[in-house]
């Protein structure tokens, strides 16, 4: 079992405030976090706000998924939405200040149903993501001239 794993991410200045991700070992294909135009038009990618809420929502979604399969249940069709809130902290520097998450899952089969009630009371435990945004993660910081 694994005490502790390490996975590295990184980003490049594309331009602006426009930074292209690097996923590592993971290939993935023109991934950019865009703080450029504040506007959320014609960005080209997510801004780290909208990212965490994508992270915290994927999280919770495939952890909910993860229980069913256990349970030898699929969802066959699942949308889920979240609503970030952003606002200023006492000091006046804007934050995140919730994460509203509402997953849907289209469940026709009332043993599927069933089961997935047992696994509303316990796959938000799994969710690494979500756990770790709710206790508050330790981030260092280190400028490297």
């Amino acid at each position: 079992m694994f005490e502790e794993m390490k996975t590295k991410v990184s980003l490049t200045l594309d331009q602006g405030m426009l930074f292209k991700c690097d996923f590592g070992e993971m290939k993935v294909k023109d991934c950019y976090i865009d703080e450029e135009h504040p506007e959320e038009v014609d960005m080209l990618g997510p801004n780290p706000s909208r990212m965490l809420g994508l992270a915290v929502m994927g999280c919770l979604s495939a952890s909910f998924i993860f229980c069913l399969k256990k349970r030898k249940f699929n969802v066959d069709d699942l949308k889920a939405e979240a609503e970030i809130t952003i606002a200023k902290n006492q000091k006046g520097f804007w934050r995140v200040k919730k994460i509203d998450v509402n997953i849907k899952p289209i469940i026709d089969d009332p043993d599927v149903k069933k089961r997935a009630d047992q696994c509303k009371k316990m796959f938000e435990q799994y969710c690494i993501v979500t756990q770790a945004v709710r206790e508050g993660i330790n981030v260092e910081v280190n400028l490297d001239y």
